[in-house]
């Protein structure tokens, strides 16, 4: 193996779209040349991105950028693909012992004596798993990465232990993967890929991956998609059916893993991975619901898992192997959520609990020094990223302006929570019109820009997501004193239920929380129509009272909050009053409507 340096091999700057200001050379290995792209500063750790089927390294483009920020950023054509050279004859040129002999020639060029951060997709992963499980590739690789491509050994002994003891979930587990794997047995087939690439399918793969996987259009894949995808074949015919057959008993990773698993990948399913730790002894899960091309459909979060599951091995801190301690961190670990009304009670608990789970914060509030505060917190707790912002909910175009400052600098929300609410008590009959405006801009219009504003954008992305809209217990519950703050919850929950039918098809889950009784700050801002200044006080004192002496905290609201959009829950009461009076509203409306009648303590 060496590297070569003839005319156009040397490092310049390379010209790959999407890969702007990469430094390229050429490294020559068992009769190809490949292609290799560097961004970033070489004396950092060196990170390298391997593409799958039927990609170049262009994919990685978006991630690769912003790695690039942090790392050494490392990626290069396959054998076969992009501007890489192929082997001559095709046939036996794409083993996996091939391909972890270019892997070896690209380390030693771009980090020679120091090892390397591998991050593998698809066929990328497949032949990572053979770099981090062989004897010859020890001390090469200082963690691993791996997404929507098992190890061929697994896989195979995955096939055998089901094989040898099958039950009815076993069987079902096997059909159920042997109908995903349709593509494997046309790809088996002599000829019929080949023509099938350099024919129509080649022309509209883009708009196929557009339509059925939601990722950007634009100008990838590259010119050379037909022949690459054609070449890319044999990745498959000289490795599935001998690996399959004969796995290997040794297939031990030795550096640490970390697995990641899209829940809507359409070619492989999350049971492949049922006993990957027999295999991965160092192994970190997560789970992302989103399709198979992860890098280009959410190139944020993995950038966000990527770099602080690196961060924690080239700190050699073992209590930083996950950062993230919640117990929803394989869940939430790295993605974006927006919680307005952030600065107290639930908005900041609920901000808290995601932080715990690992998730990238952002706390929203009118109270600027507030939500900071919350922001910083949620970094300490786990959050590998958090931010405050400033913003009235109620101000269409400050929500507007905010969600093109998110979208510029963090990234599309995958959770929003729309928590800011304001109350306000008192007869209907002495509740002016100035005090139903400042309850319905707050209350119903600050979630309806919240959740046009940001819905849309999740709904653009097209890889799903979750809104949270906190309505009450009030919003089924009638009370003679709470018309106008009743009146705007229910709205709330009715907006809920209407777009979690609309946004079903799109991906996207909708959930309304309606606590009870929950000790918060609200009762000590909570307005009362109709009374002094001094009388207002006096309620607003006695209200804070009854609260505190009821004591249900908002961690619990907050750790239903993240329940519901785990289980994508439609209507979720927190607390017993709130659960109960839910029940009376559906099977006995007549007795709740007289328990609104009853004059409430003042």
């Amino acid at each position: 193996m060496k590297t070569g340096k003839g005319p156009g091999q040397g490092p310049h700057q390379g010209q790959e779209q999407g890969l702007r200001g990469a430094r390229e050379r050429r490294v020559r290995t068992g009769g190809v040349e490949l292609c290799v792209a560097e961004l970033g500063d070489a004396a950092r750790p060196t990170v390298m991105l391997v593409h799958g089927y039927p990609d170049s390294k262009e994919v990685w483009s978006e991630v690769a950028q912003r790695l690039a920020e942090s790392f050494h950023v490392v990626l290069y054509d396959v054998r076969g693909c992009g501007r890489s050279t192929a082997p001559k004859p095709l046939r036996g040129g794409f083993t996996l012992e091939k391909l972890t002999d270019d892997f070896l020639a690209v380390a030693d060029a771009v980090s020679p004596g120091r090892p390397v951060h591998l991050v593998g997709h698809d066929w990328g992963s497949v032949q990572a798993w053979e770099f981090a499980t062989v004897r010859r590739t020890e001390g090469r690789i200082a963690s691993f990465t791996s997404m929507s491509g098992p190890s061929l050994d697994h896989f195979g002994h995955w096939i055998k232990k089901r094989m040898a003891r099958p039950t009815p979930r076993r069987a079902a587990q096997l059909l159920n993967q042997g109908a995903k794997s349709w593509y494997v047995y046309m790809l088996h087939t002599p000829k019929l890929p080949e023509l099938a690439w350099k024919g129509p399918l080649g022309k509209r793969w883009p708009r196929i991956l557009e339509r059925v996987e939601k990722v950007p259009g634009g100008g990838y894949p590259t010119s050379s998609l037909p022949t690459d995808a054609a070449h890319g074949a044999w990745l498959y015919r000289d490795n599935v059916i001998p690996r399959l057959r004969r796995p290997r008993a040794d297939a031990y990773a030795h550096c640490p893993v970390q697995l990641i698993t899209p829940t809507g990948d359409a070619f492989l399913s999350q049971r492949l991975y049922d006993d990957l730790e027999r295999w991965a002894p160092q192994l970190v899960r997560r789970t992302l619901p989103a399709k198979h091309w992860v890098p280009r459909t959410r190139p944020d979060q993995l950038t966000s898992w990527i770099t602080e599951f690196i961060t924690a091995q080239e700190e050699g801190d073992p209590a930083k192997k996950v950062v993230a301690t919640g117990p929803y961190a394989d869940r939430f670990g790295g993605q974006l959520v927006l919680v307005t009304g952030a600065a107290s009670g639930i908005g900041r608990a609920t901000a808290f609990a995601f932080a715990e789970a690992g998730a990238r914060i952002i706390a929203v509030d009118r109270d600027a020094e507030g939500a900071a505060r919350t922001a910083d917190m949620a970094r300490l707790i786990g959050a590998p990223h958090a931010w405050g912002e400033t913003v009235d909910v109620s101000d269409e175009a400050a929500m507007e302006k905010l969600a093109d400052t998110v979208d510029a600098a963090y990234g599309t929300v995958d959770v929003l929570v729309n928590n800011a609410g304001i109350g306000l008590s008192g007869s209907f009959l002495d509740t002016t019109t100035e005090d139903w405006q400042k309850v319905l801009d707050v209350n119903l219009w600050g979630v309806i820009h919240g959740c046009r504003i940001f819905g849309k954008r999740m709904a653009e992305r097209g890889q799903g997501g979750h809104i949270v809209n906190t309505a009450s217990a009030a919003a089924y519950q009638p009370s003679k004193i709470l018309a106008a703050y009743s009146t705007s919850k229910a709205a709330v929950l009715m907006l809920s239920e209407c777009l979690r039918a609309e946004l079903a098809g799109q991906g996207i889950g909708v959930s309304a929380i309606c606590p009870g009784l929950v000790n918060t700050g609200i009762t000590t801002t909570s307005r009362f129509a109709g009374v002094s200044a001094d009388e207002e006080k006096r309620r607003q004192a006695k209200a804070a009272r009854l609260y505190g002496m009821r004591n249900y905290p908002p961690e619990k609201v907050a750790d239903a909050v993240l329940r519901a959009v785990v289980r994508n829950q439609a209507v979720v009461p927190v607390t017993p009053e709130a659960r109960g009076a839910h029940l009376m509203s559906r099977f006995t409306p007549r007795a709740l409507r007289a328990l609104a009648r009853i004059e409430p303590p003042l």
